[in-house]
């Protein structure tokens, strides 16, 4: 795991391409302590920080070529590269034992057709001296991060924001399309970022480019929704072989590897199928909260002395507001409104006190149905067809109750108000993409200088007879996980120089699971029914039952204390597009109790964080 950068800039002295490149690499020091190097030529500048994982005493980067025609920058692992380098060992004299040059060498003697056959996450930079050519690539799923720019005669690429931003050729503008977006969402959505003409490169898609010539950004994968040929019985089999296959791979490494364990249902199975399937003893890490509705550390500690496992726990008591603002300024660099960054980053410390590799559980819910939000649109079917004077009684009888602050997954009345926001909010998620934070007339209140603004909405793949459960789980795995929780896991594990592998997103999981029909992942109120039927053995009874809890945080109780505070002194300072009254108004309903409107408040705060930051501008 490691951070690239690459500045293509002719106008530009070897000095200034050279100290530019450095501060891009200081920028993304935290992503690779271990080392760090830069390869320049004319009028181009190659840079890369290593976290040594595989071939730790080699495969430094910049890799090069024998003859100095190729240059290589390349972030993430190829977990099959023993298997595909015997392929080029005729036509290569490889230096090296990692996989680097294995990539390298395929790139060369197989073009792009290699990319097909690496299983791994990864965003890499190759550029061809000779021809001036620029190949970028970024993983199916999205679990490495690639950012660029250009205007033509100029290209910068970098893990980073932070590190683009020290190639950049002109000051950034944020982008009011794409606030709106992150307003509504509180993630951006992909391809696009918090600033005019700065891109992500798609997840599953490469560009290439050449001076003077414009970017041809194409997928060489997409998700493909074909129908599983066999019993229910023949594809839990095969999910089982599939999901220890994708653990073992996820071995593969020159350092030890633990893995995160919440109590939850995916990081518990990752466990058990290292201990009891691969026969590791693996370190395991929780991190808990005061807060009981939030904590989980009873069940996770049931899991590791179930297992055996080493395990290590920490308690989430308080946070840094400064180490906040440093994670999204400095990491992630621009607003992230997904609160559980905190434990996340707090997790990562923890285990990268032991550890520098760590397997999660992130995929599973969006593969195999696990979300509340499956569960709230199945009710909603039924509901929708009670007559609409008896759903109108039901909303103000919901609504006369002050909405608990409580963990929804602890209060039945809770659950009511949540249910109720997503029929308030159904017909904008019709059709569903991605969850909003707020229903239109919310929006027009709230930001009303952006209303009807935003980036064009992508296309979800979804087979002709898939329901709408099934589109869900589809936009969710192709937008929510790779803008929302990949970029979570990256930057937290990323800022303590950990390295988060996710077996779930193993590209035959994934395909796997998106071939099977709905009713085998969910049937009535419960989802995750083809993950038990594939490894209920692994798992005590009580873990598969719980209600699904996820990592969320209690920042309802923050706002109604010091953090409420700092929301109001952000607003009076520089509001930007939000509507101070109604951001204030928000805040005076949580704090009398009348409504939970923390995670809404989150994102505000999130955002003129990121304003007052002065990161708008180089």
């Amino acid at each position: 795991m490691c951070g690239i950068a690459l500045l293509f800039d002719e106008q530009l002295s070897a000095d200034e391409l050279r100290a530019r490149m450095q501060a891009a690499l200081t920028a993304q020091q935290h992503r690779g302590p271990d080392d760090a190097g830069i390869w320049q030529g004319p009028g181009i500048s190659v840079g890369h920080r290593r976290l040594s994982i595989i071939d730790q005493a080699g495969s430094k980067q910049p890799m090069r070529s024998a003859d100095g025609r190729y240059v290589l920058s390349f972030n993430g692992e190829i977990y099959n590269y023993q298997e595909l380098r015997p392929d080029l060992v005729g036509e290569w004299q490889f230096q090296t034992n990692g996989d680097t040059e294995v990539l390298l060498a395929g790139l060369i003697l197989r073009s792009t057709a290699f990319i097909d056959r690496m299983e791994g996450m990864w965003a890499f930079a190759l550029w061809d001296n000779l021809e001036r050519r620029l190949l970028l690539c970024r993983d199916r799923m999205g679990k490495k991060p690639l950012y660029y720019q250009t205007d033509g005669r100029f290209l910068a690429c970098a893990s980073e924001l932070p590190a683009l931003r020290k190639l950049a050729a002109r000051p950034w503008a944020e982008d009011m399309d794409a606030t709106a977006d992150f307003l509504r969402h509180g993630y951006y959505l992909p391809g696009s970022t918090a600033y005019q003409g700065v891109q992500e490169l798609l997840p599953g898609h490469l560009l290439e480019w050449s001076p003077g010539k414009a970017c041809a950004e194409q997928p060489f994968w997409s998700l493909q929704i074909r129908t599983f040929q066999g019993s229910q019985e023949d594809a839990a089999a095969e999910l089982r072989m599939r999901l220890v296959r994708a653990v073992r791979r996820r071995m593969v490494a020159d350092v030890e590897v633990g893995a995160f364990l919440s109590g939850g249902v995916d990081s518990s199975l990752v466990v058990s199928i290292m201990r009891t399937e691969l026969g590791i003893r693996p370190k395991t890490f929780t991190i808990g909260f005061e807060e009981k509705s939030y904590d989980e550390r009873e069940f996770a500690g049931q899991i590791a002395t179930r297992l055996g496992t080493d395990h290590h726990v920490n308690v989430l008591e308080s946070w840094d507001r400064a180490h906040l603002t440093n994670l999204i300024l400095n990491n992630v660099g621009q607003p992230f409104a997904d609160s559980s960054i905190l434990p996340t980053l707090m997790v990562s410390q923890l285990a990268s006190s032991k550890v520098k590799v760590a397997l999660s559980g992130d995929g599973g819910d969006e593969l195999f149905s696990g979300y509340q939000r499956y569960q709230a649109r199945a009710i909603l079917r039924w509901y929708l067809h009670l007559p609409k004077p008896l759903r109108s009684g039901v909303e103000k009888l919901v609504r006369a109750l002050p909405e608990p602050m409580a963990h929804h997954s602890r209060s039945l009345i809770k659950k009511a108000h949540l249910f109720q926001d997503i029929i308030n909010r159904i017909e904008d998620e019709t059709p569903y993409f991605a969850p909003v934070l707020y229903a239109k007339e919310h929006c027009r209140r709230l930001f009303p200088e952006l209303a009807g603004r935003g980036k064009s909405l992508p296309q979800i793949p979804a087979a002709a007879d898939a329901d709408d459960i099934q589109r869900m789980m589809a936009a969710d795995a192709l937008i929510y996980l790779p803008q929302d929780i990949l970029v979570k896991v990256d930057r937290a594990s990323m800022c303590w120089a950990l390295e988060a592998r996710a077996p779930f997103l193993d590209r035959d999981v994934v395909e796997l699971a998106f071939s099977l029909p709905r009713s085998w992942h969910r049937s009535g109120l419960s989802g995750k029914k083809m993950l038990r039927l594939a490894c209920g053995d692994l798992l005590p009874d009580n873990i598969w039952t719980r209600r699904k809890q996820g990592f969320g945080v209690p920042i309802h109780d923050w706002f109604r204390k010091e953090l409420g505070q700092e929301l109001e002194e952000l607003l009076a300072k520089d509001s930007g597009p939000l509507c101070r009254a109604e951001a204030l108004a928000l805040l005076d309903q949580h704090r009398q109790g009348i409504r939970d409107h923390g995670y809404r408040l989150w994102s505000l705060y999130i955002y003129l964080l990121w304003r007052s930051g002065g990161v708008m501008y180089s």
